[in-house]
């Protein structure tokens, strides 16, 4: 369904029958990614005397618990309540869903033992870039990222100068392949998180990051609109389904 859209005093045109799901379903089993030291989501029929909420065991209807941590085991969306004391959480501040974006994709920088985004390599990509979300796409670019369990491989991260560039720019959603924009062992420092959402001087309550993502090579660097809808969750993070739509 083609459709014309106006935003921000443009009009783009939009196929909304051609979405492109850049999200990783979650999964019940070891082929789920995990992060965080974690082990892998459960999604397990309920259980209650002789009744068991599975159809092919004799019940109606399938009823399962799902246990999970949005951080380790989903593409989730994250607001700064992710690193403050008080609660604020993604269902109170995201309040619209729709946004011009742009995907660019990066092969990290090796720096001593780390893989970097750095300054330089995102000031590159930034140029001539006028959109309000930016997804990040790590070079090189493989299937196994949607089942890999990065619990102490130290992946790649985002230099807190190019964090504060990203900012600046004008990005309120940033979205990446990774389980965090932070390194994994950082001491809780939390440079990136806290240099995108201005924390605690001038803080962006309204803006988000969205990780562990999964963009498909065959999906092309360049401008698409994003649908971004996290769960309704009263949580700091929720999983999310970004999808991107090309622009015609």
């Amino acid at each position: 369904m083609l459709a014309t859209i106006s935003h921000n005093g443009n009009s783009y045109s939009i196929d909304f029958s051609k979405p492109l799901d850049i999200s990783i379903s979650l999964r019940g089993d070891n082929k789920n990614p995990m992060a965080w030291y974690l082990k892998h989501p459960e999604i397990d029929p309920v259980v209650d005397g002789g009744f068991i909420g599975k159809v092919s065991k004799g019940s109606s209807v399938n009823f399962n618990n799902i246990w999970f941590n949005p951080h380790a085991h989903a593409t989730h969306t994250e607001c700064v309540g992710h690193i403050t004391s008080e609660l604020n959480t993604i269902q109170q501040h995201l309040k619209t869903f729709f946004f011009k974006a742009s995907l660019i994709s990066i092969e990290p920088q090796k720096i001593d033992e780390d893989l970097v985004f750095t300054k330089e390599q995102i000031s590159k990509k930034l140029q001539g870039i006028e959109s309000e979300a930016l997804v990040l796409r790590t070079i090189p670019n493989y299937i196994g990222k949607i089942s890999k369990n990065y619990s102490h491989t130290n992946w790649p991260y985002i230099e807190e100068d190019a964090m504060i560039l990203i900012r600046e720019a004008g990005i309120k959603h940033f979205l990446i392949d990774q389980p965090s924009v932070d390194k994994e062992k950082d001491e809780g420092k939390l440079l990136a998180h806290k240099a995108f959402w201005d924390y605690p001087k001038n803080t962006r309550f309204d803006a988000t990051i969205t990780e562990l993502i999964y963009v498909p090579n065959k999906i092309e660097d360049g401008e698409y609109f994003l649908n971004l809808q996290p769960a309704s969750f009263e949580n700091d993070a929720a999983p999310c389904k970004p999808v991107l739509y090309k622009i015609q």
